[in-house]
C-alpha cells in the first residue's frame, strides 16, 4: 500500500463484518509509529462536525492499517490528536 494521505478514502471491515468506507482526517506520528484518524464516509456526508465519530488506526511498516488493541495506546493517540486539533483552532 502506498503512503496514506489526508482525504484518502479506503474500505475497512467493521465489527459487524460489514465493509465500510472511511476517510482519513488526520495523520500523526507518535513514538516512531504512524497513526491515522478516520471517520465513516457515510457519517461525514450526513452529520455535523460535532456528531462525527473519529477513530484511530495504526499504520504498520507495510502501510497497512490495523486496529489499536491496547487501551493505553488508544488513549495516547486520542490525546495527541486532540492536542493537534486544539492547536489548529487557535
Amino acid at each position: 500500500m502506498e503512503k496514506i494521505e489526508v482525504g484518502e478514502i479506503f474500505s475497512i471491515i467493521d465489527a459487524d463484518e460489514e465493509e465500510q468506507d472511511v476517510e482519513v482526517l488526520g495523520i500523526m506520528e507518535i513514538d516512531g509509529r504512524e497513526y491515522v484518524a478516520v471517520a465513516f464516509v457515510e457519517e461525514l456526508i450526513k452529520e455535523s462536525e460535532e456528531d462525527i465519530d473519529l477513530f484511530f488506526l495504526r499504520v504498520d511498516e507495510d502501510g497497512e492499517v490495523e486496529a489499536i488493541e491496547s487501551d493505553d495506546e488508544f488513549e495516547k493517540v486520542s490525546a495527541a490528536f486532540e492536542t493537534i486539533l486544539d492547536s489548529e483552532d487557535e
